[in-house]
């Protein structure tokens, strides 16, 4: 009702005041033609010789009287490029229903992204990487972000680079352990990463001299 009254007019404007957005179409109305969606690859396809090629559903079986019940799981990430990302994961019994409610959650659990030139080998003061180094994780994965120099662009996992790039980022570092294979706690802790730039601390100064966009 707020939105619709035009008391409030961003997303940013919804996060700073600690409000939670309970219907995606509040974000899409909002953001309009600024709002990209990506899925994240977290399912195989069965290869000839174990291997197979990557894709963006994982199906489960269960058995009951009447057969095998399949589950379709899909991980979206939605943003604007310019500071706002979101993921969510969504199931159903049907494939479309799953890929929709995956990008459904993933526009009500969006994020502002802190962006800055944090590296000491670049001090262009441009929004290109993130402030300081801040680390992620979900379940054995961990995943540490550093601030990179411009040109050096997103040194890290495919699945990855797709949260980074439609949060704004253009730069950085990464560091991953544990098993990253689990493309969905991957994802996850690229997220928690970037949702744990907030409560690191940034004086004035470095906010002046690095550009700082909070």
């Amino acid at each position: 009702m707020k939105v619709k009254a035009g008391e409030i007019t961003s997303v940013e404007e919804i996060l700073s005041l600690n409000l939670t957005v309970q219907e995606p179409q509040i974000v899409d109305f909002i953001l309009r033609e600024n709002l990209e969606s990506e899925l994240i690859l977290i399912g195989q396809a069965k290869g000839k010789f174990g291997g197979g090629a990557r894709r963006p559903f994982k199906h489960t079986q269960k058995k009951v009287r009447e057969g095998a019940r399949l589950k379709f799981s899909y991980v979206a990430v939605v943003g604007n490029r310019d500071g706002l990302v979101g993921l969510g994961r969504g199931s159903s019994r049907s494939s479309v229903p799953a890929r929709q409610r995956a990008v459904a959650n993933a526009k009500l659990n969006m994020i502002r992204v802190p962006r800055a030139c944090g590296s000491w080998e670049c001090g262009c003061s441009g929004p290109h990487s993130i402030p300081a180094k801040v680390e992620g994780k979900c379940g054995s994965v961990r995943v540490t972000l550093l601030p990179a120099p411009k040109g050096i662009k997103l040194a890290i996992n495919d699945e990855s680079k797709k949260i980074l790039e439609l949060a704004g980022v253009k730069d950085v570092w990464s560091k991953t352990t544990g098993q990253t294979r689990s493309r969905t706690n991957l994802a996850n802790a690229t997220f928690d990463a970037l949702r744990n730039l907030h409560l690191i601390k940034y004086q004035n100064e470095y906010v002046e001299s690095a550009g700082v966009v909070l």
